[in-house]
């Protein structure tokens, strides 16, 4: 039996009739993300002829293009001539990108699965709550739902699989935690990663011209606060939820 021989990244392909897919690695990686993030922020840059839209997962950028404007082949070769331009690996992260302070609740009635994650990480809740709201993650992708970000990476011990049965329902703004990973739940939904920590942040929001509050590569911090300091926060913002969001410098 012949082995099959490791895959080389990046790799291009095909994707139905308008779509190509640049791939950098076949598992997440802090590299492989920055790749994505910033090989995107350059196609941004460019003027390609018929592209429509671009867009990043974990570890990919996605590449829309009218096929009638510009042939499959063209778009290969532009694709190619850009990665063979840069080490996308070590790349700068894109430009406009924004530090979100979060205030969260850890646990209580708003999060009751914060205890059931802190046991599996081998930590009580104390040491968890001083673990996640202390962790600093950055907008991996969007995805799933409107506006909704995977966040990341966590440290090893937060390297939790995902439940064996479905939550039927976390609320909107719901902290939900597995694989090294967050999810911050755009509306309610169920889900299968643990519910450890509540915002008060609405993540969508259609009424705007930029209707995501988020984007790829913005970096957040969930810093702890008590119950009754994230209702209050909610009434009194109930976008942000008091998240306080600056500038990251370039």
């Amino acid at each position: 039996m012949s082995r099959q021989e490791p895959l080389k990244f990046p790799i291009i392909r095909t994707v139905g009739l308008q779509g190509m897919l640049v791939t950098f690695a076949d598992a997440l990686s802090e590299a492989s993300n920055r790749a994505a993030l910033g090989f995107q922020a350059a196609l941004g840059r460019l003027v390609m002829e018929g592209v429509i839209e671009t867009s990043t997962s974990l570890a990919s950028v996605f590449v829309r293009f009218d096929p009638g404007l510009v042939s499959h082949d063209r778009v290969r070769a532009q694709l190619t001539a850009l990665l063979a331009d840069h080490d996308w690996y070590g790349a700068a992260l894109p430009e406009g990108r924004r530090f979100w302070r979060v205030p969260t609740v850890y646990g209580t009635d708003l999060a009751p699965q914060l205890a059931e994650a802190a046991d599996a990480a081998g930590m009580n809740e104390a040491q968890a709550i001083d673990s996640l709201g202390s962790s600093r993650v950055r907008v991996l992708t969007i995805g799933f739902a409107a506006s909704q970000p995977y966040l990341g990476t966590l440290g090893e011990e937060w390297d939790l699989p995902r439940q064996t049965a479905l939550t039927p329902r976390v609320p909107q703004g719901a902290l939900v935690q597995a694989i090294r990973q967050f999810v911050l739940f755009t509306a309610p939904a169920p889900t299968g990663w643990r519910h450890v920590g509540q915002t008060g942040m609405r993540l969508f929001r259609p009424e705007r011209d930029d209707p995501f509050a988020l984007r790829a590569g913005d970096e957040l911090i969930f810093e702890p606060v008590s119950r009754a300091d994230l209702l209050r926060l909610r009434e009194e913002d109930p976008n942000n939820g008091g998240a306080i969001v600056t500038e990251i410098a370039s």
